[in-house]
C-alpha cells in the first residue's frame, strides 16, 4: 500500500472529529480534510500562536519552494532520495494533526537513511536540510531505518529561512540501537511544524534528542510506540528562547505492549520580552503493558521578566501491574542561593550566573555523545547568555 492509497482508519473525511478526553482517543489520519481547521481553543492547539503558522493549518500554505537536503553519511549507511510512493514510507505512524497531514500529503520526494542488519555505523550521519528561503514554505518527510541490531547515530540539521512542515520516521528493528539529535537551529524568521513518529521493536533501544535554539516559532511533536516488549526509550530536549520567539514541544509516548522503559527529561531557558516555550508530555500506560516503567521531567530556568513557560505532564495508567511511573515539572527563575554560594567564594555575579546556566543544562549535554554537536551547543548557550550581557 502507498502513501498515495493510505486513508485513516479512524474516521471517514468529513465526519466531525470529537474532542478525546484520553490521549489514546485522539484523531489520527493521513486525509488533510478528515481534520477540522483548527482554531487554537482546542487542547493539541491552546498554547499555539494560529497566526504565526502562516497558514500551515488551514491550507493556504501552497509549497512554493523546497527543503535542501545535504547528507554526510556513514560509509556503513545508505541514504536514498525516494518518490512519496515507495511503500516504506508511513511504516513508523500516522499524522496526529492536520499541519502533519498537510505537510504528509504534500511532500514530492523523501529522504530515507537506512542502516542495515547487524551493521555498525563507524561515525554519525548528518542530514543537513536547509529551508525553502524567506518568504518561500516547503514540505518535506525524512525517515532513518535502524534493522535488527544495527547499531548508529544520526543528526537532523535544520537551519536556513522560510516555512517548514514535515513528518519524521524513526523505525528500530529488533535489538536495534539508535542515537537522533533533532537539532532546530533556524534563522529568525523562521516557521518549522515537525511530528516525529517513533517505533522501536523488540529489545530495542533509542535515545532521542531535540535541541530547539532558532527559528521565529517551532513546533516538534515526538510519539513514541513500542512493536514488541523490552524497548527502551529516551526522550531528551534542549531549548533556548529569545525575545518573541515561540518554542513548543509536545511528547506522546505510548505504553501498549509489556515490559518498555521510557525515561523523559526536557530542560529549557527563557529570556526577553514575549519568550515564550511549551512542554507538553503525555505519557499512556495501557492495559496490557505490564511490567512498564516510565518517568518523565520538564524544567524550565526564567532569566529575564517577560518570558514565560508554560509546562504540563500528563500520565494515564490502565494498569497496576507496573514497575514504575512518575512525573515532575519546575519552572523558576535563578536560585538566589546558588548565586549566593557562588558569590561568597569570589566569583562575580555574571560569572556567576554564568556558571548557574551551564550547570542547569550539563546533564542533558553530557548525554549528547556525539562531540561536534556538543561543543556546538554549548557555544550556542554562550553566545545566547552574551546576548543579554549575562
Amino acid at each position: 500500500m502507498t502513501v498515495a492509497d493510505k486513508t485513516s482508519n479512524v474516521a471517514a473525511a468529513g465526519e466531525a472529529v470529537v474532542p478525546a478526553a484520553s490521549r489514546a482517543e485522539r484523531f489520527t489520519g493521513y486525509d488533510v480534510e478528515a481534520f477540522e481547521v483548527p482554531t487554537g481553543r482546542e487542547e493539541n492547539w491552546r498554547f499555539t500562536p494560529m497566526k504565526r503558522l502562516r497558514g500551515l493549518h488551514d491550507g493556504t500554505a501552497t509549497a512554493t519552494g523546497e527543503i535542501k537536503v545535504e547528507s554526510d553519511a556513514a560509509p556503513e549507511v545508505r541514504v536514498e532520495t525516494v518518490g512519496r510512493d515507495d511503500e516504506r514510507l508511513g511504516q513508523a505512524g500516522v499524522p496526529g494533526d492536520r499541519v502533519a497531514a498537510q505537510a504528509y500529503s504534500s511532500f514530492t520526494s523523501a529522504t530515507v537513511v537506512t542502516v542495515g542488519k547487524e551493521t555498525r555505523a563507524s561515525k554519525p550521519t548528518v542530514l543537513r536540510l536547509t529551508g525553502p528561503g524567506e518568504g518561500a514554505v516547503a514540505y518535506g518527510h525524512v525517515q532513518v531505518r535502524a534493522e535488527a541490531y544495527a547499531e548508529a547515530a544520526v543528526v537532523l540539521d535544520h537551519t536556513g529561512s522560510g516555512t517548514y512542515a514535515d513528518n519524521v520516521e524513526f523505525l528500530l528493528g529488533e535489538g536495534a540501537k539508535l542515537t537522533v539529535v533533532s537539532v532546530q537551529d533556524w534563522a529568525d524568521d523562521a516557521v518549522h511544524v515537525s511530528e516525529q513518529h517513533l517505533k522501536l521493536g523488540k529489545d530495542a533501544t533509542l535515545r532521542h534528542i531535540v535541541v530547539t535554539l532558532g527559528g521565529d516559532l517551532v513546533r516538534v511533536s515526538p510519539t513514541a510506540t513500542f512493536a514488541d516488549k523490552g524497548g527502551d526509550l529516551e526522550l531528551l530536549g534542549l531549548y533556548f528562547a529569545d525575545a518573541g520567539q515561540h518554542q513548543e514541544h509536545r511528547l506522546f509516548v505510548d505504553h501498549a505492549v509489556p515490559n518498555c522503559r521510557s525515561n523523559v527529561m526536557y530542560k529549557g531557558a527563557l529570556q526577553g520580552d514575549d519568550a515564550h516555550t511549551v512542554w507538553i508530555g503525555d505519557v499512556l500506560i495501557r492495559a496490557a503493558a505490564e511490567g512498564t516503567d516510565t518517568y518523565e521531567l520538564n524544567r524550565n530556568l526564567v532569566l529575564t521578566s517577560g518570558a514565560r513557560a508554560d509546562s504540563v505532564p500528563n500520565l494515564e495508567i490502565e494498569t497496576g501491574e507496573i514497575a514504575g511511573a512518575g512525573h515532575a515539572s519546575a519552572t523558576g527563575r535563578f536560585d538566589d542561593e546558588q548565586l549566593f554560594y557562588l558569590q561568597s567564594r569570589g566569583i562575580e555575579e555574571e560569572t556567576a550566573r554564568r556558571l548557574v546556566v551551564r550547570g542547569f543544562f550539563h546533564e542533558i549535554l553530557t548525554k549528547i555523545d556525539i562531540p561536534e554537536v556538543r561543543e556546538r551547543l554549548q557555544a550556542a548557550i554562550e553566545a545566547e547568555l552574551e546576548a543579554v550581557g549575562r
